[in-house]
This record gives structure tokens, C-alpha cells and sequence, in this order.
């Protein structure tokens, strides 16, 4: 059974950090290319930031300089850490995995991220 499980999300003030975790487990990790997403309420969900599975890294511009995205092949994770937040940050943000052009496609539950002062 493929589970991918997001943790690290909160409240936070803008200007600071977070870094969110997605631990997986049922697949193959290393050969899958990851990617966070985010949706916040009433729009659609969006790509935030992908790795691939040789570590090449992808960014939405409005996150560039910010967030980074990285794996442990060794823990089956992967990691998106979140400097310098703003209120336009606050999503739901989730986790997904990819493999063979998205033949494979699993999404962990989401994580509530909330910018405010």
C-alpha cells in the first residue's frame, strides 16, 4: 500500500520558515520524480516545486529564492523548505509522486500552512 504522508505545517508569522516533510512508503522512492503542490481556498491547486529523481529542481516563479525542494533517497522523504513566507503562502500543501509521465500518481492528505501575523 503506497502511503506518502506530509508533517511540518503551522502558523507563522510572514518573514518566517517552515520546512514540510513528505514521508513515503509502498514505492520505490528513488526512481520517482516529487513535487509539492499547494492549494489555498477557492482557487485551483497549483505546482509549487519538483525534484526529480536525479535531483534536477523545478520552482514556481512566485516561490524562486524562497522555497527549496530536496529528497533522501536514504528516508524515502522529501523536503520543501520555506524561508521568508508571506501571506499569499497560505495553502493547503501536498505532496505527490510521479512515475513513468504520471502512469504512477499518488498524493499524500495535505498540510495546512497558514502566514499570518
Amino acid at each position: 500500500q503506497v502511503q506518502l504522508v506530509e508533517s511540518g505545517g503551522g502558523l507563522v508569522q510572514p518573514g518566517g520558515s517552515l520546512r514540510l516533510s513528505c514521508a513515503t512508503s509502498g514505492i520505490i522512492f528513488s526512481i520517482y520524480a516529487m513535487g509539492w503542490y499547494r492549494q489555498a481556498p477557492g482557487k485551483q491547486r497549483e505546482l509549487v516545486a519538483t525534484i526529480t529523481s536525479s535531483g534536477t529542481t523545478d520552482y514556481v516563479d512566485s516561490v524562486k529564492g524562497r522555497f527549496t525542494i530536496s529528497r533522501d533517497n536514504a528516508k524515502n522523504t522529501v523536503y520543501l523548505q520555506m524561508n521568508s513566507l508571506k501571506p499569499e503562502d497560505t495553502a493547503v500543501y501536498y505532496c505527490n509522486a510521479k512515475w513513468r509521465r504520471g502512469q504512477y500518481d499518488y498524493w499524500g492528505q495535505g498540510t495546512q500552512v497558514t502566514v499570518s501575523s
